[in-house]
């Protein structure tokens, strides 16, 4: 059986602004930045991932896809969701957001496994009309930006019966790289999964089996194939 191809969402960044990068001949130049940690560890699970460009239909892409991961990465615009910018508001990517929008909602109604993970899961809760927090009052106990990324430094209470419950049990013990979260959740969301303050951490939809969303980068978790990766190429696979 051929192994499913799982596309991999990422940022367009100015050539300039990159290390070695800063040439006259590169000047208006732009580059696409995939992070290596998603592509390891779909291949780790079994699965053929492809990193998509920003310059491709999202409609035309999922009809080639097995599976989708939304990835991590910037703020999203809080014009999305009808709010003014928070003080503490990162910097935003609005082509980047606008775009992923669209290969959301293209996964969505093509009804392909998808894995939203940080900001993808923050953006699938507003391309399905929520809102978010734009920063957290408490943000050091979830912006650990300082702590090695592979360490497992809060919990994560997991509903009874829910998919996250499937995937990891009653608790599970992540890491955490964030400094905003799901706020109003969107239509057909259920949160699935919380910090010990209350914070979202996963969340699932209503009669949407093959939609998972987690806050945490389990990505970065490199010490086992993850669970949530196994789930997505399992499911790309009977799909494909």
């Amino acid at each position: 059986m051929r192994a499913p191809l799982i596309g991999l969402s990422g940022r367009r960044r100015r050539a300039r602004d990159l290390p070695g990068m800063d040439l006259p001949s590169l000047e208006g130049e732009e580059v696409d930045v995939h992070l290596s940690e998603y592509p390891k560890a779909v291949t780790k699970a079994g699965g053929l991932p492809v990193q998509l460009s920003h310059d491709s239909d999202p409609v035309a892409l999922v009809a080639r896809l097995d599976g989708l991961v939304m990835t991590g990465g910037s703020d999203p615009d809080p014009e999305l969701y009808g709010e003014d910018p928070h003080p503490l508001l990162g910097a935003v990517e609005r082509g980047r957001d606008d775009w992923e929008l669209s290969l959301i909602r293209a996964a969505l109604d093509a009804r392909i496994p998808m894995l939203c993970v940080c900001r993808g899961a923050q953006l699938l809760n507003v391309a399905l009309g929520g809102t978010l927090i734009q920063h957290l009052d408490e943000a050091d106990t979830h912006a650990l930006w300082d702590t090695p990324r592979i360490e497992r430094c809060h919990t994560v209470r997991v509903a009874p019966g829910s998919r996250a419950a499937e995937l990891y049990g009653p608790e599970i013990a992540t890491n955490s790289l964030h400094h905003q979260a799901v706020g109003r959740p969107g239509a057909g969301v259920v949160v699935t999964g919380t910090a010990e303050d209350g914070v979202v951490e996963a969340f699932e939809l209503e009669d949407r089996p093959e939609v998972f969303a987690v806050q945490w980068h389990p990505e970065m978790l490199s010490d086992q194939v993850d669970p949530a990766f196994l789930w997505l190429v399992r499911e790309a696979a009977a799909r494909s």
